[in-house]
């Protein structure tokens, strides 16, 4: 509401003779109650002597009125003569402002705030004392002067002239924030601004106000609390330990330092546990450093490097103390630290002059000190105060424990990978059935390790079993879940196992793993497998899969295809049986076995088939080169899942290595077959093997005509061992026996035993089938390889190696 002066005029005689509204507002009565009384009727008591005594002077001061409700006030008045013209006076002029007029002006002189008010030319009219402070200048030196001529020529300034003509031309208040260096104090300070028009009583703009708040403290406030809104975004995006220091530093420099370093323990950057923090010296590892300026030359300590933090140097009280040190220039632990920098990197001087403050904080994490991060301010004219060294304490924090997440994963993920690769098979074992290559990437994710696996198993009569797996989930458990398995599936194909049967066994063995560890869902302790088995004499592929991606085949000269086998359920659903499909593959054929991660990062991409078919089918000139092709052109950089790949090209046994006879169920064909063995040995140049190998016919096939039933077949094998098998009609499992002394049979399968290298038995369709295998003379086996195509011997004992 507007303001009106009150105004009275008094006669020679003490009459009023003139009453303003004003006057009415102020006292409640109106002009016809007051008019021609006296003024004595209005007082509330005797008028100050002063103002009887004034005569020709105006006077000013405070009178008591009483209102025309009845309540007395105080008011302050200005008495002012008026004079008729002739020397004589014509009364007296008494003007009062309203209430609280006075307390306006001592609010603005005692205001805590730097207030201003300027003409519309942008002079200084009035200035109160806090403004004056900042200025450095007194009120009756800026008043009347044009305030660019009192202020350096300076873009805040610029700006602020700004918005002062912006207010004085158009009458609309500004508010805008700024930095800026006030002459009287000794750094930039952040300051919230408001500028207003000033108008008459007719409403005409006479003025510019302006209150100017430091908000320094509350800006700082608030870029910290930014800043660690910041870093909880920024930091930690990778469970890499020296990424998650670079991330911290990325936060830090600029906005908070101009020189920031982080150095680590040496454990953290291994995979042991965290020592006792030793009472001397301890030596950090530099992992992250960055300067608003050139680093190269000033830095003492470069990554990579070691170094040792000494007291009183506030890194080294921040790692024993387990808080934030602060230092600035010229205290004790300042120059010490300075003098070790300079010491360390003397061509670093000159960029270490203006140091003027730091902060250490250690970074801690669970109660365990990983390392500490150092922050300088060279540029930043303010210094690190107590506040600093509380968000110094909490960034650190946050980016410990970041950073022990990390180490956590890493420690995790190298004992699952070194697990892993302790149960994977470190090379091809030693069979010709088939050129073998493989490959096994374990992921980068922060998932961790998977549990991937593949194998290739030697089985009886020259035959191999390959399997790939993958077990649900990552990490240490996982690998673990995956040695159990591949120790299974190794088992189960020791006693020759159809690949269907071997998965129905394993899926009742993940069943039963589930159910120990108390899993309520068997899913969440399952895995997929594809299971196969070649037999190089047939040439025949069987295979089943429990949940697997289906192998890819490329018959010579071919496109791959993906062999069509049911898929079945997962191991560990139960329920269903699984089912096997049989192949007839002609030498030469690559059969490509592998894990999803191969294809997971294109899930849902009908395009992702058709280029790993064109990869497998590429042509290469080795197994080796062929899964180094198949993996650069399906994978990305950075695979999210473990990648295993097994790849096979098939060998045949022709007929010049396999010899066969069918056997009557007779006593007396035993030395007929006998004789036959010999003459083939003799044939094949295995002589030497000629005794033991004809003892073993004898055994074996009396065995299967004395308690088989027909059909009864011998058949001799030569691959990496000369292989003995007889087949009959019947499924009785033979087993060995210690006869007694008096006994006229039951030595033979012991003797068989003691003389060959292994034997064994495995179900057929028809029956079941007994075996042995020998050893073949070392230098004859070397020779023979050594005239096969494809194959390579050895240097260390003539070993035939069963991949390119």
């Amino acid at each position: 509401m507007d303001r009106v002066a009150a105004v009275a005029v008094i006669d020679t005689q003490g009459r009023v003779t003139g009453w303003s509204e004003g006057a009415r507002l102020l006292t409640g009565h109106p002009a016809e109650e007051v008019v021609g009384r006296p003024d004595a009727d209005l007082l509330a008591g005797e008028p100050p002597v002063e103002a009887r005594t004034a005569g020709a002077e105006a006077w000013y001061g405070t009178v008591t009125l009483r209102h025309r409700d009845g309540h007395r006030f105080d008011l302050a008045v200005t008495v002012c003569p008026v004079d008729r013209g002739d020397g004589r006076s014509a009364g007296y002029a008494v003007t009062a402002e309203p209430p609280g007029t006075a307390l306006a002006a001592q609010a603005f002189e005692q205001a805590s705030m730097s207030m201003s008010v300027f003409d519309l030319q942008q002079r200084y009219l009035r200035v109160n004392d806090a403004a004056c402070k900042v200025l450095g200048v007194p009120e009756v030196a800026l008043t009347g002067r044009f305030f660019p001529d009192t202020v350096a020529d300076i873009e805040e300034n610029r700006g602020f002239l700004r918005h002062l003509r912006e207010v004085a031309e158009t009458g609309t208040p500004v508010r805008y924030e700024n930095f800026a260096v006030a002459p009287a104090l000794d750094r930039e300070h952040f300051w919230s601004l408001e500028m207003w028009p000033l108008h008459d009583a007719s409403g005409t703009r006479t003025a510019v106000a302006i209150a100017a708040y430091d908000s320094t403290e509350q800006y700082w406030a608030r870029r910290r609390l930014a800043l660690l809104n910041e870093a909880a975004t920024h930091i930690g995006t990778t469970l890499d330990v020296v990424r998650t220091a670079e991330e911290l530093i990325e936060v830090l420099v600029p906005h908070y330092a101009d020189f920031a370093s982080v150095d680590l323990l040496d454990w953290v950057l291994g995979a042991d546990e965290p020592p006792m923090l030793p009472a001397d010296d301890v030596e950090l590892h530099r992992v992250a450093c960055k300067s608003t300026g050139p680093i190269a030359p000033g830095v003492a300590v470069r990554v990579g490097e070691t170094q040792i933090y000494r007291p009183p140097a506030p890194p080294a009280l921040a790692l024993r103390e387990g808080r934030a040190v602060l230092a600035h220039a010229g205290e004790p632990g300042f120059r010490a630290w300075l003098a070790d920098r300079d010491e360390r990197a003397p061509e670093g001087r000159p960029f270490r002059r203006g140091v003027h403050s730091m902060i250490a904080a250690p970074l801690r994490a669970r109660g365990t000190t990983l390392g500490v991060v150092v922050c300088v301010r060279l540029a930043h004219p303010e210094d690190y105060g107590p506040d600093d060294a509380v968000f110094t304490e909490e960034l650190a924090s946050r980016a410990a424990v970041c950073i022990d997440n990390a180490r956590r994963f890493a420690r995790e993920r190298t004992t699952a990978l070194a697990l892993q690769h302790s149960l994977l098979p470190s090379g091809p074992p030693g069979q010709v059935a088939l050129d073998v290559a493989h490959r096994y990437l374990p992921c980068r994710s922060q998932a961790g390790i998977g549990g991937d696996w593949f194998d290739v198993i030697p089985l009886s009569g020259g035959r191999v079993g390959l399997v790939v797996g993958d077990v649900v989930g990552h990490g240490i458990s996982s690998s673990a879940t995956m040695g159990r398995l591949r120790t299974a599936v190794r088992t189960l194909a020791d006693v020759d196992l159809p690949p269907d049967e071997l998965l129905t066994h394993l899926d009742d063995l993940v069943t039963h793993l589930a159910a120990e560890n108390g899993r309520e869902e068997v899913a969440e302790f399952g895995a997929t497998c594809v299971y196969a088995v070649y037999d190089p004499v047939s040439r025949r592929l069987a295979l089943a899969s429990a949940g697997h991606p289906a192998p890819l085949l490329v018959l010579p000269g071919e496109q791959a295809e993906f062999v069509p086998v049911t898929a079945g359920q997962p191991l560990g659903i139960g329920g269903l049986p699984f089912e096997a499909t049989e192949l007839d593959l002609p030498e030469g054929s690559v059969v490509a076995l592998f894990t999803d991660g191969l294809v997971a990062h294109r899930d849902g991409d009908g395009g992702a088939d058709d280029e790993l078919r064109r990869a497998v089918g590429a042509s290469a000139d080795s197994l080796d080169a062929l899964a180094d092709g198949v993996l650069k052109s399906v994978l990305p950089d950075q695979p999210g899942d473990d990648v295993a790949l097994l790849l096979v090209r098939t060998r045949a046994l022709g007929a010049d290595r396999v010899a066969t006879w069918e056997v009557p169920a007779h006593p007396a064909q035993v030395a007929v077959v006998r004789q036959a063995a010999g003459r083939q040995l003799a044939a094949w140049g295995l002589e030497e093997t000629a005794f033991v190998t004809e003892l073993v016919v004898s055994e074996l096939v009396t065995n299967a005509i004395r308690y088989g039933e027909p059909p009864i077949q011998l058949r001799l094998i030569r691959d990496r061992a000369l292989i003995c098998e007889v087949s009959d009609g019947s499924s009785t499992s033979p087993h060995l026996r210690r006869a007694q002394v008096y006994d006229e049979g039951g030595r033979g399968l012991l003797l068989v035993a003691q003389l060959t290298q292994r034997w064994g038995s495995r179900q057929t369709v028809a029956g079941k089938t007994i075996w042995a295998e020998q050893p073949l003379p070392d230098a004859r086996e070397a020779a023979y390889w050594k005239e096969q195509p494809g194959f390579a011997a050895s240097s260390e004992n003539g070993e035939p190696c069963g991949s390119t």
